[in-house]
């Protein structure tokens, strides 16, 4: 079965407040198997432009990975980082080949 995974491009206005974002989160990262492959860190754009952080998380499969993000506990954690980042997110099923 194809793992799943977020990969998420984004522009933090006010760390210190989205902080509670990323402690809120634990919890159903954890429930549903995440695992951070990328949290940021150095990088190069070669090619077009990309918001400043750049996060990629790997779930056991798709659907646990769209099961996260539609959980009532994810969407509470999701409120907490609206109002202080900008961002683009895209859940993708990985390749099995």
């Amino acid at each position: 079965m194809p793992k799943g995974y977020w990969v998420a491009h984004v522009d933090v206005d006010d760390f210190e407040t989205y902080k509670s974002y990323i402690a809120a989160n634990a919890a159903p990262f954890a429930e549903y198997g995440a695992k951070f492959l990328v949290r940021g860190g150095t990088r190069e754009e070669k090619e077009g432009q990309a918001r400043a952080r750049t996060v990629v998380i790997e779930f056991p499969s798709y659907e646990q990975a769209l099961a996260c993000y539609d959980s009532d506990q994810y969407q509470q954690a999701k409120a907490l980082r609206d109002p202080v980042s900008t961002g683009d997110l895209v859940i993708i099923q990985g390749y099995d080949g």
